[in-house]
Formats: structure tokens, C-alpha cells, sequence
């Protein structure tokens, strides 16, 4: 950054941090003895659409990359589209299995990110739930290298429970990097895998 920068109150953009992602495992004890959620064993990438032959050659790369675990049972990333037009790779493990998940994650962030999508990653989320059924994913905002808890509403059309959002945002603290502009906590409704 240069003195003229500075002087106008520009800053340098945040240079994502896929690593950050393997914090989650940590978190998700301290989640589930401060809040009592658990991992559901889903979690998925966002990412604007992308067409064309060098995507889907990516996508394979993916699915064969996750398609060498052996322990894995069915489809490793399953590829769709929400309701907004964006798309989203899912993937499913035993809900006792967040490091592999986030071992999931975090390849194929990574992937995306080498073969030119970088641009295209809006953000990665794992998805937890209480007793009460409850739902609450953690959000990892890619172009930010924050993380922030969303947690729609059971039952409700598009309402958020916010206080629930504040209270994991304080117990979460010291296990990731918390997103503090709470005006970029987007809501996802219909995520996959939430």
C-alpha cells in the first residue's frame, strides 16, 4: 500500500485463508458445550456459476480426489444450483467425521482456487444442529478469510435467530476468526448442505 492509499482510506483486500478452515473441528467443541449444537456431517463451497470445459475438468479432478477415500461411502461432492443461481459442491460425512469434512472443504476450495476460480469462491459452510432440531451452519466468507454463525429459523419463512448468532459469534471467539461487520453475516437461505 502506498502513502497516497492510506491518505484516501483505501485498504488492501484480505487474502483468503483456506487453512482457516481447520479451526472448525476445534470450534465445534467449544459449539457444542457452549450452545449444545453437533455436526450434521454436511457441508458445502458457494461459488458464482461457472460453465465451460475447464470447470468441469475441476469438478472431476474433485470428485476423484474424494473418491480415493476409502472409508467414503456414496457420492463424495454432489453439484447443484440454489434458487438465487448460485452453485454449490456438497459434501456428506458421518456427523462424527468434521476433520474429514473439513478435509472435504478445504480440497475443494483449494482445487477451485488453483485452476483459475478463485474469483468465483463466495464462501463455505458446515452445517450443526441441536437436540430441539434446531439448524446453525458456520460460514466461512472466502474473500474475507472470516468466519460467522448463521441460523435460520425452524419453521419460519426466512427469519434468522439472531440472538443465537451472537451468542455462537462471543463463544467462538477465540477458536476462529470471527467476522465483526455483521452487515456482511448474509443470510443463505436453502443453502445445500445446511
Amino acid at each position: 500500500m502506498g502513502l497516497l492509499d492510506i491518505l484516501l482510506g483505501r485498504t488492501k483486500p484480505v487474502t483468503p485463508d483456506l487453512d482457516q478452515l481447520f479451526g472448525l473441528p476445534s470450534a465445534a467443541v467449544t459449539l457444542e458445550a457452549a450452545a449444545g449444537f453437533r455436526p450434521t456431517g454436511s457441508g458445502a463451497v458457494c461459488f458464482a456459476a461457472v460453465e465451460g470445459a475447464v470447470f468441469e475438468q475441476t469438478h472431476r479432478e474433485v470428485q476423484a480426489l474424494l473418491d480415493a477415500d476409502a472409508e467414503r461411502e456414496g457420492r463424495p461432492v454432489e453439484l447443484t444450483r440454489d434458487g438465487y443461481g448460485y452453485s454449490w459442491l456438497v459434501s456428506r460425512r458421518a456427523p462424527d467425521r468434521l476433520p474429514e469434512l473439513v478435509n472435504d472443504l478445504h480440497a475443494v476450495n483449494s482445487a477451485m482456487e488453483v485452476n483459475g476460480f478463485g474469483p468465483q469462491l463466495l464462501c463455505s459452510l458446515v452445517g450443526f444442529e441441536n437436540d430441539a432440531g434446531s439448524r446453525l451452519a458456520l460460514v466461512y466468507l472466502y474473500k474475507r478469510g472470516t468466519f460467522y454463525p448463521f441460523a435460520p429459523l425452524a419453521g419460519a419463512e426466512e427469519r434468522r435467530d439472531n440472538p443465537l448468532e451472537l451468542r455462537v459469534k462471543a463463544a467462538l471467539t477465540d477458536d476462529l476468526r470471527i467476522e465483526q461487520d455483521l452487515g456482511r453475516w448474509f443470510p443463505l437461505w436453502g443453502a445445500p448442505g445446511l
